[in-house]
């Protein structure tokens, strides 16, 4: 694709980054195929090769408009197109790019800012949100089912393992995670327990910023990665193992960190030790002897979220590891497509969302598997409100296997 940017874009790094990413779409058109707001709305400017001309015509002096941001605010960021395009475009990226400079250009209104705050606010602390949560339990009976059925459940969790290994890891605790499904890091830990493997969660780690990444609040993101770099460091210089994520959407951001702060004299070196040290937990139960004490007889959808399979190319990781375990797993008819969560798209685009959902939903209940399982505490709270049947993360299906007495 040529391009013509303007001079003020292409003295700044991102404008050279965007410029490269654009001048490597060739046209082709492969991603509008594996797109799902393309596929519900059939708009070439809802695709990821139109979403790329209007970013390029910003670049490029064009004014952006409201109609502008409205089809980059459409985008859920799943990244399909990245799977799918044969020219290593590095879509995500440039969304990003794009999004921040519109955001600055088309201010938006008060209600659309204030909602956008009260996300950011709210989902990246833990304590504001459990409160939140409450407050929603509190009133849950006399909500509208619509409403009342978004209001998660706050699942207890077992004791974390107290025993001491030589062989350590980090874990990042996560925000909606540590409040609505705990268990999922107690499984992981009790799992690495068994493996010989202590889990450290360093309480000082935040929020990864990803809900202010992607909502465009750049300085905001940058600090959640800076404390979480802090928090950290003391322990990678101790030697630890690796940073295990076990929600694949925060993991797909800590291993961005590299990218994101390449520009910072401070930072830049250690953020690309944290995302070399980053795995998820996919990628380090599957190097281990992983000693299957029972052998499950369980059916199981398994989701792929889109940060699993599309952000960190993980795809038939997890699979592979609940097959060894026992599982029987269902086929997922267009496994590659979004469930509509998508951090907090479900709650900004409601309506495409919901279709999303719905059609996801119907393809992994077909089959009438005992549960579902997923990578991403925005996923499985998402397909909870509508599924007829259990959704959990999948290492606490895996930890019934190891630790069937933990």
């Amino acid at each position: 694709m040529q391009t013509n940017l303007l001079k003020e874009f292409l003295a700044t790094s991102k404008g050279q980054q965007a410029d490269s990413i654009l001048r490597s779409c060739v046209h082709c058109g492969f991603c509008t195929a594996t797109c799902p707001t393309y596929q519900l709305l059939g708009d070439e400017l809802d695709s990821p090769r139109g979403r790329i001309y209007l970013i390029k015509q910003v670049l490029e002096g064009n004014a952006p408009t409201e109609k502008t941001r409205s089809h980059l605010d459409r985008c859920l960021t799943c990244r399909s197109c990245e799977t799918t395009c044969p020219s290593g475009v590095q879509y995500g990226q440039l969304v990003d790019i794009g999004r921040e400079i519109v955001e600055k250009q088309v201010p938006r209104n008060l209600l659309e800012r204030s909602q956008r705050y009260l996300l950011r606010k709210t989902i990246a602390f833990p304590g504001r949100l459990k409160l939140l949560l409450n407050l929603g339990h509190l009133v849950k009976p006399v909500m509208p089912a619509v409403i009342r059925n978004k209001i998660p459940d706050m699942g207890k969790s077992a004791a974390w393992p107290r025993t001491s290994h030589q062989r350590k890891m980090l874990v990042l605790a996560g925000c909606a995670q540590q409040v609505v499904s705990a268990q999922t890091n107690v499984a992981t830990a009790n799992i690495l327990n068994t493996l010989g493997i202590e889990l450290i969660n360093e309480s000082s780690a935040g929020c990864c910023g990803a809900v202010s990444h992607h909502l465009s609040a750049t300085e905001e993101a940058h600090q959640f990665i800076k404390n979480n770099i802090d928090a950290w460091w003391p322990h990678i210089e101790q030697g630890i193992e690796a940073i295990v994520i076990t929600a694949s959407g925060c993991g797909v951001m800590v291993k961005d960190y590299a990218h994101i702060l390449k520009d910072d004299e401070k930072y830049a070196e250690k953020a690309k030790r944290i995302s070399h040290l980053t795995k998820d937990i996919a990628e380090i139960l599957s190097a281990e002897d992983l000693p299957m004490t029972s052998t499950a007889n369980v059916t199981v959808s398994f989701h792929s979220p889109c940060t699993l399979q599309h952000g960190q190319k993980l795809s038939g990781v997890v699979e592979a590891i609940l097959v060894k375990a026992g599982y029987k797993l269902t086929h997922i008819d267009d496994a590659h497509l979004c469930c509509g969560s998508a951090g907090t798209y479900s709650i900004l685009q409601p309506g495409l969302s919901k279709q999303l959902l719905s059609n996801k939903v119907l393809q992994l209940e077909k089959d009438q598997p005992d549960v579902i399982a997923t990578a991403n505490i925005g996923c499985q709270m998402h397909i909870s409100t509508q599924a007829d049947v259990p959704v959990k993360h999948w290492v606490e299906l895996l930890e019934q296997t190891i630790c069937p007495k933990s």
